[in-house]
């Protein structure tokens, strides 16, 4: 046995004929794809290809949990021109070419996450192994970053998973499970960890495949495998794509475009397709932003909240509430952060609720193949209930989800400084109510402090981190870790009303209430949004949050700042016809029919005695809304409610939705200039509304020529 190590690569020869191929990047957690691995792969190449004595090659990633996590990203932004770009993909497609094509037969033997470049590798491969752990997942999520896969993988996946499926893997960027990938005909087969070497070795010592995956089924056989039929599924994925896109995203139809290329001209022409799309890709503003975000949310992760005090251990969490936000944040201190939840509720329904809450979910998980029913059991077994504070004294955390009712908070503060340890934190999840406020009274402020999450706690990423004057250094770090480990991406704010995601959505919402006022139809209004980059209009998420709560911070907004953020008083109208939107069928939208949410109630045009009628462009609309967004955003960078601009634009992408190719607010202001920014606030000052007068730092910075970043 012999062995022969570069920089990140050792091949281990072994006398069986076998050789093991280690990729292993000296100094990183997980192993991404460089450069200036070029030389080495190829020297590698060159050895086993002259030595006739290796039969077959098992190429193993050497660090514990991963294979190969994708490209080396910090490469982009080297490029100076899409030539530059389309040199490295054109790299990249050379060497995996030359592994394809080597006289020895290459198995990837796959443990952990294997994606975009990671998995383009092992495609390459002649056989792809991959252990049944749940840590395995397999996926090309460059689309995520504004890209396309631009070592082969436009033209390998299509081969392996079909047209249909590698396109849907492509387009969404989701990676999939093990036995999702043996299903797809990804991978060849699935085995416990414990053997994943010796079958991968036994996969090596077989010659090359001979393969031609068939399209299964007669539908799948006519829409892959006849001319007409892929024209069919290139032609409604285009359709799809256009109506989640919006034209937002250049990176989704040229994905369509290339696998098309290397469908209908032959794989060399597919690669060429790839390799320049990726080049062009690569320069444009949207991938710019994104790469941007990534960079952001990866610094933010090994960020701690207050840099010089270590975050304490949460061995145990408690929970008041059992309502929707309860169960959602039960949720993912059990399944996400593995710490135990004792929820608690003053009825047995809410406990109830918030135990099916975790269940629904996991079942869906289970009914998916995502996890065994022995995993869901022992992730439920982490959640408990209890109607007063027994089995609570002992809980590191306390997160408190109650009714937006300062009294009650503050019972809620007593109850826990005696019913729990004198270090418990009691974390808030109010989000609008000052946390002074409900520090106000307590015995250990310094413990208090808010943890804001949004709805649905499952599925949004974002935190906001609210330490008031008192709270301690100990209890910001800790909290932060905390919701880092529920896999959340935690901001810390400074306490005031409306914190930072809250204060600027504000005026947005106002603005579009205004509109409506002004007789613009509420389906044009939200639309104006979507097609601006918006997940979700601001008038159906006035209904989706609830008209009640959405309304309730506003008299907190004007008693902290004043007349700019008062509310049409057409939201009172709406409340007294008791509309609260889509909890209780019965909003701006009709929840009746077929197709519930889809179409406006046409009655709500007569309760605010309104004639709808279109008089402003789609431009003018999302214009107006937006502005006064960007306006609040730099008052609060201004203010020290968010410790710098990075931080407001992670927030505002992940909290409310601010369209990531745009970068968030304050990378957009740089994008549009500061002075443009000021010059368009000041003409709808004079023709609308002096709410729209700009923020003095944006008046200073103008006449400076300053930029956010």
């Amino acid at each position: 046995m012999t062995e022969q190590t570069t920089s990140a690569f050792t091949l281990t020869r072994q006398d069986n004929g076998i050789a093991i191929l280690t990729m292993d990047v000296p100094g990183e957690s997980m192993n991404t794809l460089k450069q200036a691995f070029g030389d080495d792969m190829s020297a590698l190449l060159d050895e086993i290809e002259q030595d006739k004595a290796i039969k077959g090659v098992v190429l193993v990633s050497g660090k514990e949990n991963s294979f190969v996590a994708g490209a080396d990203i910090t490469m982009l932004d080297a490029c100076s021109t899409a030539e530059e770009a389309m040199a490295l993909a054109k790299g990249g497609q050379d060497i995996f070419n030359r592994i394809e094509n080597m006289r020895a037969t290459f198995v990837a033997a796959i443990h952990g996450p294997a994606l975009g470049g990671g998995l383009e590798l092992a495609m390459a491969c002649h056989y792809r192994i991959c252990t049944d752990s749940s840590a395995t997942q397999l996926g090309l999520p460059e689309v995520q970053l504004g890209l396309l896969p631009g070592s082969g993988g436009t033209q390998r996946l299509p081969k392996l998973a079909g047209i249909q499926q590698a396109i849907k893997m492509m387009l969404t960027g989701s990676s999939v499970r093990a036995k999702q990938a043996k299903k797809y005909g990804i991978v060849d087969d699935v085995v416990p960890r414990s053997v994943l070497i010796d079958v991968a070795q036994q996969f090596a010592a077989k010659s090359k495949p001979t393969r031609k995956s068939e399209p299964k089924g007669l539908v799948n056989k006519f829409l892959e495998g006849t001319s007409p039929g892929r024209n069919i599924v290139f032609k409604k994925a285009a359709e799809q794509t256009q109506s989640k896109t919006r034209g937002n995203y250049p990176a989704p139809q040229q994905i369509l475009d290339v696998v098309a290329v290397g469908i209908n001209k032959g794989r060399q022409a597919g690669l060429d397709a790839e390799a320049k799309a990726f080049g062009q890709l690569v320069m444009t503003p949207e991938s710019r932003q994104l790469r941007q975000i990534f960079f952001a949310t990866t610094a933010m992760k090994k960020e701690s909240g207050v840099a010089a005090v270590a975050p304490k251990k949460v061995n145990k969490a408690g929970v008041l509430g059992g309502g929707l936000m309860g169960g959602g944040i039960a949720f993912v201190t059990a399944t996400k952060a593995g710490v135990p939840a004792r929820i608690k509720d003053i009825q047995p329904a809410g406990i109830a609720n918030a135990m099916k809450y975790s269940y629904d979910l996991l079942n869906k998980k289970v009914k998916r193949r995502f996890i065994r029913k022995s995993e869901m059991q022992k992730q439920l077994s982490l959640l408990t209930g209890t109607l007063d504070y027994s089995g609570m004294q002992d809980v590191d955390i306390v997160v408190e989800a109650v009714f937006e009712d300062v009294k009650l908070k503050q019972k809620m503060v007593a109850d826990v400084e005696s019913g729990c340890k004198s270090e418990t934190i009691f974390a808030s999840n109010t989000s609008s109510i000052p946390i002074a406020d409900i520090a106000e009274g307590a015995k250990r402020p310094e413990n208090v402090i808010g943890l804001h999450y949004f709805s649905p706690v499952d599925k949004m990423p974002l935190a906001e981190v609210i330490a008031h004057e008192k709270t301690s250094d100990q209890t910001i770090s800790t909290t932060v870790e905390f919701a880092k480990k529920q896999g959340k991406t935690p901001i810390v704010v400074k306490d005031g009303a409306g914190f930072y995601v809250n204060r600027i959505l504000a005026p947005y919402m106002n603005e579009a209430a205004s509109l409506i006022l002004a007789g613009e139809p509420i389906e044009h209004i939200d639309k104006s949004l979507l097609n601006f980059g918006f997940p979700v209009g601001p008038v159906k998420l006035l209904d989706e949050v609830g008209i009640d709560v959405g309304t309730k911070i506003i008299p907190i907004l004007i008693d902290a700042f004043g007349e700019r953020f008062t509310a049409p008083s057409a939201f009172e109208k709406v409340l007294a016809d008791d509309r609260k939107g889509k909890k209780n069928k019965k909003g701006f939208y009709d929840y009746s029919g077929k197709k519930p949410g889809k179409t406006v109630d046409e009655s709500i045009y007569a309760l605010l005695g309104v004639q709808p009628a279109k008089s402003r462009s789609e431009s003018e609309i999302s214009e107006r809304c937006v502005l006064l967004m960007l306006n609040e955003a730099a008052r609060c960078l201004n203010e020290g409610v968010i410790r710098s601009a990075r931080d407001g634009d992670i927030g505002a992408i992940f909290g409310i939705g601010f369209p990531p190719f745009l970068g968030g607010p304050f990378r957009y202001m740089d994008e549009l200039g500061i002075n443009k920014v000021v010059e368009r606030l000041n003409h709808y000052a004079e023709t609308v509304d002096a709410k729209f007068s700009p923020a003095q730092v944006l008046t200073d910075m103008a006449s400076k020529g300053q930029t956010f970043y």
